[in-house]
């Protein structure tokens, strides 16, 4: 990759991180700001970013532009979006679409609860690949050798008390997970956060992006998260078939 180009990228992760001056962009960048000026004055041309009246830069409006193109050519979350937010509406919590590319789980579309209390994902973000359950999900339609290869490459950060903390004990979740045809996240990401999650497929039968429901514990106790799965499954198979794919009859949730 050109340096330029490079550096032009750097500046829009950058700001995705908040607004920032040109003296903090050159910091970053390590470069004079009279190079750094030069890069934002062609993202400014092409609306990527947009400078304030305190001199302080931001995303622009060309860029949202972009990634709303990006998410329209998604059409996999044109195909979930009614059954999503029908789910949604039923059950009245956090319904995330998220896809692996890259190396990377990513939240490719979300429907807010009607609770007061909100999580903290977004569209864009990624997904921790050895405790949340979209990620499971995704991980586990992987043939063995690339599980082991992903697994043996995962940093196993212990977000709480119940994060799988060794490639052995993820890889043996995954197992799980491909047999039964679902996953969970029981309190493994944040303490208060329960989710569960299915996969969606084509019509190759190869898992195409994962569905979840996540519950902060003070609207749902885990026990009545689990009897939200019917409700998810219904809803994952719903979009499969759309996708093409004949629906499969998973096994029951486990109680532990």
């Amino acid at each position: 990759m050109s340096q330029t180009v490079s550096r032009a990228l750097r500046i829009l992760a950058e700001l995705g991180e908040g607004e920032r001056s040109l003296d903090q962009l050159a910091e970053v960048l390590g470069v004079h700001k009279t190079t750094v000026l030069r890069l934002l004055q062609s993202l400014e041309e092409e609306r990527f970013v947009h400078r304030d009246a305190a001199y302080r830069y931001h995303l622009g409006a060309g860029l949202f532009a972009l990634s709303g193109l990006a998410l329209e050519q998604r059409g996999i979350r044109r195909i979930a979006a009614p059954h999503l937010a029908e789910l949604n509406a039923a059950t009245g919590q956090t319904v995330h679409l998220a896809a692996y590319e890259g190396g990377e789980v990513v939240y490719i579309d979300k429907y807010d609860s009607r609770h007061p209390v909100r999580m903290y994902s977004r569209i864009g973000l990624t997904a921790a690949l050895h405790s949340a359950a979209v990620s499971k999900v995704l991980l586990a339609d992987l043939p063995p050798a690339e599980r082991r290869r992903v697994a043996a490459g995962i940093d196993f950060t212990p977000h709480t008390a119940r994060t799988l903390t060794t490639p052995e004990a993820l890889l043996a979740e995954l197992d799980q997970v491909a047999a039964q045809g679902w996953a969970q996240d029981h309190a493994e990401h944040e303490a208060f956060i329960n989710c569960v999650a299915a996969p969606v497929r084509d019509a190759t039968g190869r898992v195409v992006a994962a569905v979840s429901i996540s519950v902060p514990d003070v609207v749902l106790p885990y026990e009545q998260v689990l009897e939200l799965l019917p409700a998810l499954l219904a809803t994952a198979r719903a979009v499969s078939a759309d996708c093409g794919q004949t629906p499969r009859t998973p096994r029951p949730p486990r109680t532990d």
